[in-house]
Order: C-alpha cells, then sequence, then structure tokens
C-alpha cells in the first residue's frame, strides 16, 4: 500500500523471538536526505543490544533495526545536491531503520555499490568496514609495519579490519573462538590466529611478535581479555575499545599496568558520532578503499557474508548471531 512498508519491530525488550514484520509507515525524506529502497540489510551486535533493551538509538533516528543497508535510490529530499539521482544502486551507513523495505538516509552517509557487486554483499559493507576503517585510521592512527591484535577476528568488523590492515601494509593477528575461524582469518591475511578459548592469546602474541606485542588491540570484548590484552600491549600502544561483549566491569589494577606500558586507552562508537564525522569518515572510505574491492587489482577486498535469511526469519538470523555461529555477516534479504 502506497505510504507503507514492512519493517522489523519488537513491541518489549527481550530474546530474538520478540521480533515480528510489521506495517508502519514509510519515511519521507527531510532536508539533504535520500529515500532508498532496500533490497538487503545486515545484522550488528548493536541490533541485539537494542533488542535487548541495552542500546537505545541516538535522539531522532529511526526506532526500527538495521544500521546498514543496499538498494536503490527512489527520492531526493529537498536541498540534495546532484551526486545522487533516483536510480542509483547504493548502500548506506544508518543510525537505525535498516531492517525494513525504505530507509531515509542522510545524503552524505551513501556509498556506490561497485559494478558487479550484489546488494547481499553491499549491504554488508557500511557499518563493519567504515567500523573498521575507524577503528583503524581515525582512532588508532596506524601506521605501516604495525602489528594489530583484532578481537572476533571472524566476525563483520573483524573480517574487514584484516584486510584493512594489509591494505595500510600493517600485520593483522586475531582471536577466535574455533581452529575454523582461525582459518578463515589467515585466508583472509591474518599473519597469526589464537583460539581464546584454548589458548592464552597474550603469551601467544608476545611469541608471535618476538616479545614486542602489539602496537593496536582492536577490542569489542572488554573484561573478560583485559589483562592479556595488557600483557600483549606493546609499549606506547594503543588499545581501542569498541564494544563490550563480556563486560565493562574490571576488578583489578589496569591503570598501573597500563600506565607501565605509557599505553592510550581509547573508546569508540561510530552509532552515536555526528553527521559530520560520517560524512567525513565515508568520503575517506570511499576515496581510500572502495576502489579495492574492484576485481583484479594487486589487493582485493571483499565482504564476507556467513548467511542470508529473508526478513521473515530475522529471528533465526538474531539467534545465529547470539549463538556466536556467524563467521562474517549475517544479511536480511528484504521483499520489493
Amino acid at each position: 500500500m502506497e505510504g507503507k512498508m514492512l519493517a522489523a519491530f519488537f513491541d518489549k525488550p527481550g530474546g530474538p523471538e520478540n521480533l515480528y514484520i510489521k506495517e508502519v509507515s514509510r519515511p519521507i525524506p527531510k532536508e539533504g536526505e535520500v529515500l532508498v529502497q532496500a533490497h538487503a540489510s545486515a545484522l550488528n551486535r548493536a541490533d541485539l543490544l537494542q533488542r535487548r533493551g541495552m542500546y537505545a538509538p541516538p535522539p531522532g533516528a529511526s526506532q526500527i533495526l538495521g544500521l546498514e543497508a543496499a538498494g536503490i535510490v527512489v527520492a531526493l529530499g529537498p536541498g540534495v545536491d546532484g551526486q545522487w539521482k533516483v536510480g542509483d544502486r547504493v548502500m548506506a551507513l544508518l543510525a537505525g531503520g535498516g531492517n525494513a523495505q525504505y530507509v531515509s538516509v542522510p545524503a552524505c552517509q551513501l556509498i556506490p555499490i561497485p559494478q558487479g557487486m550484489s546488494d547481499t554483499d553491499a549491504a554488508s559493507i557500511p557499518e563493519a568496514w567504515l567500523t573498521a576503517f575507524q577503528l583503524l585510521h581515525f582512532v588508532g592512527k596506524v601506521q605501516k609495519g604495525e602489528t594489530v591484535l583484532i578481537h572476533a577476528g571472524a566476525s563483520g568488523v573483524g573480517t574487514a579490519a584484516i584486510q584493512l590492515c594489509r591494505l595500510a601494509g600493517a600485520i593483522p593477528m586475531v582471536t577466535v573462538g574455533s581452529s575454523e575461524k582461525i582459518e578463515i582469518a589467515k585466508k583472509l591475511g591474518a599473519a597469526a590466529g589464537f583460539n581464546y578459548k584454548e589458548e592464552d592469546f597474550g603469551k601467544k602474541c608476545l611469541e608471535a611478535t618476538n616479545n614486542v606485542g602489539a602496537d593496536i588491540i582492536l577490542d569489542c570484548v572488554g573484561a573478560m581479555h583485559w589483562q592479556k590484552n595488557l600483557e600483549c600491549l606493546n609499549t606506547d600502544g594503543r588499545w581501542v575499545v569498541y564494544g563490550l561483549m563480556s563486560s565493562g566491569v574490571i576488578n583489578g589494577d589496569l591503570l598501573a599496568k597500563l600506565l607501565w606500558k605509557r599505553g592510550s586507552l581509547l573508546g569508540s562508537l561510530l552509532r552515536s558520532q555526528s553527521s559530520k564525522y560520517k560524512a567525513k569518515l565515508v568520503k575517506a572510505f570511499t576515496e581510500q578503499a572502495l576502489p579495492y574491492f574492484a576485481t583484479g587489482g594487486p589487493i582485493h577486498l571483499r565482504p564476507i557474508v556467513d548467511s542470508v535469511y529473508p526478513l521473515e526469519k530475522i529471528v533465526d538470523a538474531h539467534q545465529r548471531m547470539e549463538d556466536n555461529k556467524n563467521m562474517g555477516k549475517i544479511v536480511l534479504q528484504i521483499p520489493e
């Protein structure tokens, strides 16, 4: 029906079973925004936290889940310049609203879909790859030759960070929860992989770096790994926290050990950043990384898609991520 659309919804916080598909009003693009008909959208950990009532959208953002989507431009809001036109294939970085048939996006947060790339692959890029790009370049200030330890190395952000490290001339290492995930990470370019469930990654990282340690740690886990992180952080290293999958409560002398290493503890969240910051990030990524998604070059970046679910199976998709079964991105196909 005109003016309506289908979207993923939940009435009360809780488990995946609380999700369902609902008919809601189609968004109208505001000043500087573009309306995109979404063909695919991908899941992120933030979606799980929001569904549990632990991560509210930023003020003014859509309450609908979904931080990234891919589709086509169907309408331009007031003040949108000539960069985009109706019919353009785009992928979008969102503060919310991606798990729906239509989403309104600031024009500065759109990225063109590379020639020949599917909507499914494109939908798995914006949130994960822009997060990894900003962690490495905007926050961690990665330099050529540095070692980067990436936690959750087989996740969407993890698989992106491995490849972006190689593009920057850095050396990626990962922690993961299975030998299968280590193999995937190594195929993408990880120099080493450590199964945190079976081995002490702090000691293993030191062994792999001749007792130097990691110059940058990308940490979405939090409290569970803090001691081992400090053990393998290089002097003057940067420990970048962008998630707390275990907990944020630390019991122990973190600051003394961090001070002794002259380490920097940096926090980073992308969703709550200003539109100006996101525009700057999207522009840098589009110029510096997007060209490498084209095939045939010396370095080929590729999104890793774990599985694809139709929107009506969103409960199953969330459950797969809850169970930590995914290697790469879980994508939702949006019905037309």
